[in-house]
């Protein structure tokens, strides 16, 4: 699920994965699967980055990359 804001600034939370496709008219329109259809504040490159980070949160991916460990070195 990731949370999004109606263009009248009403919350909004959609479910990922019926998301079919995002239309920059110039507003951000969400088409869903459903056929319904949502417009949204965020642009599309933010909708998009929201989806990723969502599904890297269920595949039990950092968000934020961590920086390698040090591990020493064998001589």
């Amino acid at each position: 699920m990731i949370r999004l804001t109606r263009i009248n600034r009403v919350p909004l939370v959609l479910n990922a994965d019926l998301i079919e496709h995002l239309e920059v008219t110039p507003d951000t329109v969400i088409a869903m699967t459903s056929g319904q259809k949502f417009m949204v504040m965020e642009t599309a490159e933010e909708v998009i980055q929201k989806v990723i980070d969502f599904r890297r949160s269920i595949q039990g991916h950092p968000l934020v990359p961590e920086p390698p460990s040090e591990e020493p070195s064998e001589q």
